[in-house]
């Protein structure tokens, strides 16, 4: 997902942001999320959600409640959003 943070000014107020976000995300799904770009940028961020399945229904589901999660409490900070699945 990428993201913009219009009022920030300062990359303190960006980690704030993104903790809050990470935060709310893990305690709702059992889901990895790491910063993956845009580290030096105190408005933008890209974050990326992973998860492990062995039936693809059950990521389809999990990456699904993340996003609705995002669009409901996040709305205003969401560019883009993107999901891609990886078959192993």
């Amino acid at each position: 997902v990428e993201l913009f943070f219009p009022e920030n000014g300062s990359l303190k107020e960006k980690r704030h942001h993104l903790r809050s976000i990470k935060d709310r995300v893990r305690s709702s799904f059992n889901v990895s999320v790491a910063e993956v770009d845009h580290h030096d940028l105190w408005q933008r961020s890209s974050l990326a959600f992973a998860c492990l399945a062995f039936e693809r229904s059950i990521a389809e589901d999990t990456l699904m409640g993340v996003k609705k999660l995002l669009e409901r409490h996040y709305p205003e900070f969401i560019v883009d959003l993107k999901t891609e699945y990886l078959k192993f």
